[in-house]
């Protein structure tokens, strides 16, 4: 058994554009740490080092003394080298993008530092098993604390979105899917329409499609 668990990134990370070379910034606020991994890296065929975060596809960042500062990283996957992080903080750098958090004591091996590159290019997540339970128990408070009282899941979309949509890719039209959930034809029609203006889809086929390639149902 390995000291850390892997999951599936899901389907609302930004996936980095395949190519042969993948681009790499390295964000450390001590210039010695940044030129050891530069340099650890720097020989590897395939892996192109750039300064530019805006240019990058995936970003290795090294908390020294708290979450370092990540909002001018976008669009790019998250490799984390942390110990002892606060939940806040882990949820933060999920937002950022977070894919793979490498313990301090194994960012000095190069094979380790590229294992997590291409766990974070192929989307494999990967956390030491103490902060996947942080971040498990971070999911039940939001469940528990502010979705399950808005009737909304963490899929984004309500029980009652997840049904319709579900009774729609099964191709039932509106009068069935209120015999089918007990609803009137109102309410069904009154939840796509809710469903199509929040996530900006333009009919029905659109919002089935885009359940479906997000994984939403």
């Amino acid at each position: 058994m390995t000291s850390h668990t892997a999951w599936s990134s899901g389907p609302r990370t930004t996936t980095p554009p395949r190519r042969a070379t993948i681009r790499v910034t390295v964000h450390a606020t001590d210039p010695l740490v940044a030129t050891g991994i530069n340099t650890m890296l720097q020989p590897t065929p395939g892996i192109d080092l750039v300064t530019d975060p805006h240019h990058a596809d995936i970003t290795i960042a090294v908390a020294d003394t708290g979450l370092p500062d990540l909002t001018t990283h976008h669009n790019t996957r998250l490799i984390l080298i942390a110990d002892d992080i606060r939940q806040a903080d882990l949820w933060t750098a999920i937002e950022h993008g977070l894919i793979v958090l490498v313990p301090r004591t194994e960012a000095t091996s190069r094979s380790r530092l590229l294992r997590a590159i291409t766990d974070a290019r192929e989307g494999r997540g990967d956390l030491p098993p103490e902060h996947l339970g942080t971040m498990l128990q971070g999911l039940k408070q939001l469940q528990q604390n502010t979705l399950r009282p808005r009737d909304l899941t963490l899929t984004g979309l309500s029980t009652r979105e997840t049904e319709v949509i579900r009774l729609l890719a099964d191709g039932l039209d509106t009068s069935e899917i209120a015999e089918k959930l007990i609803y009137s034809e109102r309410t069904v029609k009154n939840v796509l329409h809710s469903l199509l203006n929040r996530l900006n889809l333009r009919n029905r086929a659109h919002a089935v499609a885009y359940a479906l390639r997000q994984g939403l149902i």
